[in-house]
């Protein structure tokens, strides 16, 4: 009984907004759509989704003179593959 008070007040607010700003169907995201399609029930149970850790980015650990630059992780870049062909050691591209 109490969740149908409030979102009578919810709709109620909502209308407003839309004659007070003058949205349209197409603002809302609703324009065209079936008339037959009911509104999806609200769940009665939400899940708690996992927050994905953020990673910092990865300092770099070797870089050229040409502006090329590699954290060390994941495959080796070509310019760092072609730079020990050419007779460079990691040692000398440490940043």
């Amino acid at each position: 009984m109490l969740r149908k008070k409030e979102a009578a007040g919810v709709l109620a607010r909502i209308k407003e907004a839309i004659a007070v700003y003058g949205f349209t169907a197409e603002d809302l995201g609703v324009a065209g759509r079936d008339a037959s399609i009911k509104a999806a029930k609200p769940a009665g149970r939400v899940k708690a989704v996992k927050a994905k850790a953020h990673s910092t980015p990865s300092i770099p650990k070797f870089k050229d003179g040409n502006g090329n630059a590699w954290s060390g992780r994941g495959p080796r870049p070509a310019w760092f593959k072609a730079a020990l062909e050419s007779g460079k050691t990691p040692a000398e591209l440490a940043a």
